[in-house]
């Protein structure tokens, strides 16, 4: 039997739910007018096989490689991320505080073409992570951690389908990316050879330093502008 890095496969769930939750939210969003959601639905499956497929083949190679140099690319890979989530996350709050706006209707073709361009986007931006885990020598847990979230987030969106486009996820993203860069610390100190005080335990407190950044960076980019009083 593999054996399974716990950390590891939060990391890998973490991030599926993320960024698939926001193709499940996408796909009922563009079907908000449309008497059935099956069109966006099988585009957005077809959209994240096809990329899951070609990972699955990039993922076999990574592993092959000196374990080394696997951690140092990705924390890397993982900072990097962990920015341009960042500003995913940001864009969340502030689209949580505004009103939504009525979804157009549209065709059949158009809307399985949606699906699947929204369902191909998402899962590139879920493989780089579930391949950096991977590549740090956690192949299995990255595995079973996003097929896990895929689950769950499918049972969830046939049972409250009605619901799903209420979902809240800026607590989710900023979750997932303090985790990310709390990994990328703890991979990037083992490239170096830093032997870490509670070894894997470090990740906790890794977290928490990483959360409370983020939120305060958060805190500092979206915080309201305070209007200069003018003397008359």
């Amino acid at each position: 039997m593999v054996a399974l890095y716990l950390p590891a496969l939060i990391a890998a769930f973490l991030i599926t739910v993320v960024e698939m939750t926001e193709v499940v939210a996408l796909v009922f969003a563009l079907s908000a007018d449309h008497a059935t959601v099956r069109p966006g639905v099988l585009g957005a499956v077809a959209g994240t096989t096809t990329v899951a497929l070609l990972a699955l083949g990039l993922g076999a190679a990574l592993v092959a490689l000196p374990q080394s140099a696997l951690l140092w690319g990705s924390a890397v890979v993982l900072v990097a991320f962990g920015i341009f989530l960042f500003r995913s996350t940001l864009r969340s709050y502030r689209r949580a505080r505004q009103p939504k706006a009525a979804a157009p209707a549209h065709p059949p073709v158009l809307l399985f073409a949606g699906g699947f361009s929204v369902g191909a986007i998402e899962a590139v931006e879920t493989v780089i992570v579930l391949l950096a885990i991977a590549a740090a020598g956690h192949p299995a847990s990255a595995l079973v951690g996003s097929l896990a979230a895929g689950a769950v987030l499918a049972v969830a969106a046939s049972v409250v389908h009605d619901r799903i486009r209420k979902i809240k996820v800026p607590w989710l993203k900023l979750g997932a990316t303090s985790l990310l860069f709390a990994f990328a610390v703890f991979w990037g100190g083992e490239a170096a050879r830093f032997a870490w005080p509670g070894a894997d335990l470090s990740l906790l407190p890794l977290f928490l330093v990483s959360l409370v950044v983020v939120r305060g960076a958060i805190w500092a980019v979206d915080r309201p502008a305070v209007p200069v009083e003018t003397k008359s």
